[in-house]
């Protein structure tokens, strides 16, 4: 038996199952379309929050937040003593500290965020002595020292070989624009585009993360309803890629595919300032954004955690709120509670299973609860109900994410020349390191018992 075909990964930021599968049947993205017809395609599960640092993280190092450790966009470090904020908006950003908040969404997250424990797929490839590229992907975590490639900038990144990060970081020189400039009208795209395009023409990689983020920015600011023009520019970088190789069918002979989201958007309508919950109450800090919320209990703090997520009943905007209780996980849900705990490959509960009815929602409940980054309580906001961030600042009007809910968290998942066809976003890293032969870390979900 030969090699295997080198592996293009395709991440579309933000794009629900839905969009995707409307989009393919009236053939509004023709490069998708082609390569749906070519492959297997299934809905896929996100994890909790379903937001891009937690979501991007489990992409590569095939865990959950127990394993990686990234809790949400926006969390409070105990070790530090501060608020880590990784880019809810420019107001946030602001609120945190920009100077502070930079350095912890471009380095921190991957130098001191991430787990230990957690191994991604650039480390695994190239620790196997492949060689792993990535074009704008968060999480990026790999050997090779970058140096900056803008004037003033000093601080160096460690990703896989052939990096390339927004302009910041560029291990070759491809003639790609600038990145930044004008992202309403797909400039990050169209840069990842143009350096997948000269990556493929020099067949310069074993595997390859090709991020895209301008859709999930288009569905903010328009819902994932009025987003048509920014998945059409997203399905244009892919047929970057084919055109490079010489057409879509010897795109197809020379990679397998994996096309995937790291999460949905669903339509929000009101805003929720989750604080305000707690007015009064000494030793509680709230960090929240988008559709995801989180409670840490500090210093002086008297109540428990139940008394807590008490706070919150009839509050509009809350749909679930856990917490852990002796050895238990807890989700409450308009009065009604369900206490959960894994047993035995499977789960011992007691109560109303109607509870947390989300797709995977104990497993991704569970796992969210077991990162020690994570707030005493986490939050699930109701349909069409987003909570506002440190700068106040939402997206009313427009499309948001983070949620349990299933459009927040159903992805398309859409696989051409890989043997196993991944049931959720945190089985994609362990189904690229078996198409290539390397054995995936021991926490990492086997796709040989995927379901």
């Amino acid at each position: 038996m030969g090699a295997p075909r080198k592996l293009i990964l395709v991440v579309i930021d933000g794009l629900a199952a839905a969009t995707f599968e409307a989009a393919v049947d009236r053939r509004r993205t023709p490069a998708l379309a082609y390569l749906a017809e070519q492959g297997e395609y299934r809905r896929a599960v996100s994890t909790f929050p379903s937001l891009t640092p937690v979501c991007l993280s489990s992409l590569a190092t095939g865990a959950h937040p127990d394993v990686h450790r990234i809790p949400h966009l926006v969390w409070y470090h105990r070790g530090e003593g501060r608020i880590v904020e990784y880019g809810s908006s420019f107001a946030a950003l602001r609120a945190a500290g920009t100077r502070r908040s930079i350095a912890d969404a471009i380095f921190n997250m991957n130098e001191q965020h991430l787990g230990r424990g957690a191994v991604t797929v650039f480390e695994a490839l190239e620790d196997a002595g492949l060689t792993a590229a990535a074009v704008n992907i968060t999480c990026y975590r790999g050997r090779t020292e970058h140096r900056p490639t803008l004037p003033g900038l000093t601080r160096s990144a460690f990703g896989p070989r052939r990096f390339f990060f927004y302009n910041l970081f560029e291990s070759d020189v491809t003639g790609a624009p600038v990145a930044v400039g004008g992202r309403a009208l797909g400039s990050i795209d169209r840069y990842a585009a143009a350096v997948g395009r000269w990556l493929v023409t020099r067949d310069g990689f074993d595997f390859f993360a090709f991020y895209l983020p301008d859709y999930d920015f288009a569905s903010h600011v328009s819902g994932p309803d009025g987003a048509a023009e920014a998945l059409a520019r997203s399905d244009l970088a892919i047929t970057a890629l084919m055109e490079a190789a010489g057409g879509p069918d010897e795109l197809l002979e020379r990679y397998a595919v994996i096309v995937c989201a790291d999460h949905g958007q669903t339509a929000v309508r009101e805003v929720v300032q989750l604080a305000t919950a707690f007015d009064g109450v000494k030793g509680v800090l709230v960090t929240a954004s988008n559709r995801a919320g989180m409670v840490y209990r500090r210093p002086g703090c008297g109540l428990a955690p139940d008394e807590l997520a008490a706070r919150l009943d009839g509050r509009p905007g809350v749909e679930v709120a856990l917490w852990l209780e002796d050895g238990e996980a807890v989700a409450r849900r308009e009065g009604g509670e369900l206490r959960f705990a894994p047993a035995g490959g499977s789960w011992r509960t007691r109560g109303d299973a109607a509870v947390l009815d989300h797709p995977g929602g104990l497993e991704r409940a569970w796992a969210a609860l077991q990162n020690p980054n994570a707030g005493e309580v986490l939050l699930s906001a109701s349909p069409g109900f987003e909570f506002a961030d440190l700068g106040g600042r939402h997206h009313a009007g427009g499309g948001s994410h983070g949620s349990l809910a299933a459009g927040d968290s159903l992805v398309p998942m859409l696989a051409v020349g890989v043997d196993r066809l991944p049931g959720s976003i945190i089985e994609v890293a362990p189904a690229v390191l078996e198409h290539f032969g390397v054995e995936p870390p021991p926490y990492a979900a086997s796709l040989a018992h995927a379901a």
